[in-house]
This record gives C-alpha cells, sequence and structure tokens, in this order.
C-alpha cells in the first residue's frame, strides 16, 4: 500500500489526488494500466510532485496534443511498459454553421455540460470559428454526446467522433525577449512579458487571473525565478529563462511568450 497520508500532507487538491492514490493502488494489485479522468494544469503538476518520490508507480499523461492543457493519466506498475498511446481520447466534431451566431469555447463547453455530463470527462475544446468546434472526451461518452449534443447557442450543430489525426490544433506562437528590471517581481517580469502596464498586471494579480506554475498567485511582489511558468487567462503563457544580474544590480530576465 501507499503511504497515503504522508502524501497527502500539505497538497491543495486533496480530492484528486487521494483519487489518483487508489487508482495507483489498483493498478499495482491488479497489474493493469489504470485510466484516470482528465485532470486540470494545477492538479496534474501537484500529482506529478506527488508522485515523484513513488518508485513503485509510474504515470503518463497525454491530452490528446503536446500543448493539450486537460489531460488524462496512464497509471501502471513501473515494470510494466507505458506510452502515451495507451491513454485512450477520443475527438468529437462539433460541426455547425456558426457564422451569424459566434460561440465560445465556454459556449460549447456549456452545451456539453447541459446534457449532463461532468467537466472530468472532457479534455481540451479546440474553436474552429463559423465551423464549430473539436472536443477531446473520454472515449465512453463519445456516443451520449454524438445523440444528445444536437445544440450550441442558438446553433443546431452534428456532434461525431472523428480521427485522432484530424485534430485541428494550431502551434502556439513563440516570442523571444529580454528584460531588464530592478526586482524579480511578478508584476514587473509579467508586465514586461506580455507588454502590457504594470498596475494593468497589479489588477490581473489582484483577481485571481494571473497562476505560477499553474497557481494562483495574488500577490504582486511575489518572487519569480528562472523555469517559472505564467499564466493569465485568455493572454497566452509566459516562462521565465536564464535570469542573469547586470554590472549595475539589475536583473536581465530571458523570456519566451507563447500566444
Amino acid at each position: 500500500m501507499l503511504p497515503r497520508e504522508e502524501l497527502l500532507k500539505g497538497v491543495e487538491n486533496r480530492d484528486s489526488i487521494a483519487r489518483v492514490i487508489d487508482q495507483a493502488e489498483q493498478a499495482i494489485k491488479t497489474w493493469e494500466v489504470v485510466m484516470t479522468d482528465f485532470l486540470s494544469p494545477p492538479e496534474l503538476a501537484e500529482i506529478r510532485r506527488v508522485f515523484s518520490r513513488l518508485t513503485e508507480v509510474q504515470l503518463v499523461a497525454w491530452g490528446g496534443y503536446p500543448q493539450a492543457e486537460r489531460q488524462r493519466l496512464a497509471i501502471a506498475r513501473a515494470e510494466l511498459p507505458l506510452d502515451q498511446s495507451q491513454v485512450s481520447l477520443t475527438v468529437l466534431e462539433i460541426a455547425g454553421n456558426f457564422l451569424f451566431d459566434s460561440a465560445t469555447h465556454r459556449d460549447f463547453l456549456g452545451a456539453m455540460l447541459g446534457t449532463g455530463i461532468v467537466r472530468e470527462k472532457t479534455g481540451d475544446i479546440i474553436v474552429l470559428g463559423e465551423r464549430g468546434a473539436q472536443a477531446i472526451v473520454v472515449p465512453e461518452l463519445a456516443e451520449f454526446l454524438e445523440f444528445n449534443l444536437k445544440q450550441v447557442r442558438s446553433v443546431p450543430v452534428k456532434t461525431q467522433a472523428i480521427d485522432l489525426a484530424e485534430l485541428k490544433v494550431r502551434e502556439p506562437k513563440k516570442k523571444e525577449l529580454t528584460t531588464v528590471e530592478a526586482s524579480l517581481r511578478l508584476d514587473a517580469i509579467a508586465s514586461a512579458g506580455f507588454g502590457m502596464s504594470r498596475n494593468k498586471m497589479v489588477d490581473l494579480i489582484d483577481t485571481g487571473d494571473v497562476r505560477v506554475n499553474w497557481k494562483e498567485v495574488t500577490q504582486a511582489s511575489s518572487q519569480v525565478k528562472s523555469g517559472d511558468l505564467i499564466a493569465i487567462r485568455g493572454k497566452g503563457r509566459l516562462e521565465v529563462g536564464d535570469i542573469a544580474v547586470t554590472k549595475k544590480d539589475r536583473y536581465r530576465v530571458q523570456l519566451t511568450r507563447y500566444i
């Protein structure tokens, strides 16, 4: 048995991690590959950290494409072969004419949840503009959604499973930049990286729209370090690269922004 209480000590996503511990114990006992539901980036990051100290089990995460935010975990004993191909996913095409009634990510997700399914059964949703969207789901829900998802906003839609190779994912645009700052405060680094005023960044931090390494941070004075990932809802991500101290005791920071 795994050291449950030790693994759960001080974690933020206690319920999610407790479920994964149960599934890991099942994988150890049955010698089978056990699959989780879809997990959010903060859950995935914490689960990876918690399980990194264990040698009995291995985890592989996959959400259908390399940049997927929501992913499922395949869990198996350390002795077994395990790779991304064993993470079972289905891609659904939600096709309709959205030219005169455009729909957002929230609209598609709301329509899916309106059929009675829970969020944990759905992965990323890729909005394709006036043509509709593609949604990644657990395979056992595909037939249910094909039959029950008939409308998004005012638009009739046809929902059908398609091949994973038909997933239309846009490669994120990448921009490299360097900034020199008096400190490594979150508001200073993030405002430089996202190209917005310091006051606007402070507002976003105060309202909980900014995450560092997938954890919500509400202190503008929080210090960032090399390797940190800063994300803002709807504005992409910023990766903090090398940090060097200049002759004038300021910080030269390499940044990569993904849009």
